[in-house]
């Protein structure tokens, strides 16, 4: 099977992705896809040359980067899934209005048009803010499966919300058969 992987730019996450990222390469064929922002930003969690360099060792080519690129996923029925983790709540917001001005939310429209599955990792400090209403939407809408989240800072960060990330490989085996894995809420 050929699975998407498109990372946005929750870095702080990138850490506890990555690990995810080896293990899915080792079962399926994976296209890595990380948002506009990733090529050219260094953060205190690594520079834009560091993640790059990462992605491609672990999936054995360089990440797709612009909207031309993944386009032709949906005529081509490229992916038989795609993952996006992190997936921010800007991302959450794109997807959930149909907005597809970047590379992943390009990626995602694309896919669906063939009806296959698209599974978000949550990674927002507004979760339980105004991307509540974007995941509401998204996980009432066909095709659309959500790794398990919850709160990871409740005192500190209280409307902050982060998928468990260790859940991506299930939650794929679950959204491969159009399910969603169970429970959704941590």
């Amino acid at each position: 099977m050929t699975i998407g992987f498109a990372l946005t730019g929750s870095y702080c996450t990138f850490s506890k992705v990555f690990p995810i990222l080896e293990q899915l390469a080792r079962e399926y064929d994976i296209v890595p896809i990380v948002s506009e922002s990733i090529p050219v930003t260094n953060t205190r969690f690594g520079t834009a040359q560091s993640h790059l360099q990462r992605i491609t060792d672990i999936c054995g080519k360089a990440p797709l980067t612009s909207i031309v690129q993944v386009e032709p996923f949906g005529p081509k029925k490229r992916l038989d899934a795609l993952v996006i983790a992190p997936c921010t709540g800007n991302t959450l917001a794109k997807l959930s209005h149909g907005i597809a001005d970047t590379s992943v939310s390009m990626a995602a429209k694309s896919h669906l048009r063939n009806g296959r599955p698209v599974l978000l990792a949550v990674s927002t400090n507004d979760g339980l803010a105004a991307a509540a209403e974007n995941i509401g939407r998204l996980i009432n809408r066909k095709h659309y499966y959500f790794v398990p989240f919850g709160q990871d800072a409740p005192k500190g960060k209280p409307t902050s919300l982060v998928a468990d990330f260790c859940q991506i490989p299930a939650a794929l085996k679950y959204a491969l058969q159009e399910q969603q894995i169970q429970p959704v809420l941590l």
